[in-house]
């Protein structure tokens, strides 16, 4: 296992980090390839549900990190990504109306 390393005055972390840090943390999701971060995304929230239901404090804890982390840098690369309309308030609001309505006959 590697030494843990002393954080900066100011608390930031070092840009190297050791090698236990990176087995928990992972690579830093602004180092992953298009491709790694796609598989990383898929998953972390393959895992998501089993972690909140299951997992310790500290492990929810760490998967929260690691979800915005990855999901952050995903919108950073995609800013302009496409929306469904489903997926909108007004879209949503939509479907709910339009099932609130029945079949139509």
């Amino acid at each position: 296992m590697g030494e843990t390393r002393p954080r900066p005055p100011d608390g930031r972390r070092t840009a190297a980090m050791t090698e236990s840090e990176n087995q928990r943390r992972g690579i830093e999701a602004a180092r992953l390839s298009e491709q790694e971060l796609i598989r990383e995304l898929e998953n972390i929230h393959r895992s998501r549900h089993d972690t909140l239901l299951h997992g310790a404090p500290a492990a929810l804890a760490s998967h929260t990190t690691r979800m915005a982390e990855l999901e952050e840098e995903y919108l950073r690369r995609h800013p302009d990504r496409p929306v469904t309309a489903g997926r909108t308030r007004a879209g949503a609001r939509a479907r709910t109306h339009t099932e609130s309505d029945g079949p139509s006959r």
